[in-house]
């Protein structure tokens, strides 16, 4: 991915997907369910293996389904090596255990959700650009809804939903900016939504790129669905 200077930014790429999928109601996790041709996290993961820059990508998976994933991911071939490694009890573990296995040599690191399939080249490029210039950037849309706090099934105030955005991913970080959020998340037992979290609690600015209505993640039977009718026209 090339930088402001005109050089590669030498990218890696960390995708967890160590979940199990306990609200899609199936016995095998979501990653692997079929999108087309091929399973969900192939689908994910070949978006990055073809993006210029990106060096290295880590997989965090299932232990039970250590094997099942890099059947999955030997199908991307192509020059990038894929790590697959045995993800933790939560996305954040994953993330942390997927980051191990990558080599230190990175400039940026972009972390994406294994069940986000339709992510477009033009997208990571946006967000990675956005995290070379300003250090950590995130993709987000404004929510479109109007959102109030409830406590207890009654409604505190309403929120000013222009201040609000919905977060997706990739999300992308200077290597190092990235690392220390994680250990101090760990020193402090903190646990994180998302990446991002864990370094605005370092006290760094985090860019917001434009992200796509089209960039659903697969939680339900029903996003899959979508995601099929979406990918299919």
């Amino acid at each position: 991915m090339p930088s402001g200077s005109g050089t590669v930014t030498r990218t890696a790429v960390v995708i967890p997907a160590g979940g199990v999928g306990a609200r899609f109601g199936s016995r095998l996790p979501k990653q692997f369910m079929k999108l087309g041709r091929v399973p969900v996290v192939t689908a994910t993961v070949r978006h990055f293996a073809r993006q210029p820059g990106v060096t290295a990508i880590a997989v965090a998976a299932p232990e039970a389904h250590i094997a099942r994933m890099r059947r999955a991911l030997s199908a991307i071939g192509g020059r990038v090596p894929v790590a697959v490694v045995p993800g933790g009890p939560t996305r954040q573990d994953s993330v942390w255990l997927a980051m191990q296995a990558l080599a230190d040599d990175a400039q940026i690191i972009v972390v994406h959700d294994a069940v986000r399939p339709l992510i477009t080249r033009r997208l990571i490029e946006a967000v990675v650009h956005a995290a070379v210039e300003w250090g950590a950037a995130i993709c987000a849309l404004p929510i479109a809804e109007t959102v109030k706090r409830v406590r207890n099934d009654v409604v505190e105030t309403t929120l000013d939903r222009s201040e609000l955005w919905a977060v997706q991913t990739p999300q992308a970080f200077r290597a190092e900016l990235l690392r220390e959020a994680h250990e101090k998340a760990r020193r402090d037992g903190v646990a994180g939504t998302d990446d991002a979290m864990l370094v605005e609690r370092l006290g760094h600015p985090v860019r917001v790129v434009r992200g796509l209505v089209e960039n659903v993640k697969i939680t339900t039977p029903e996003d899959l669905r979508q995601a099929r009718e979406t990918r299919s026209r």
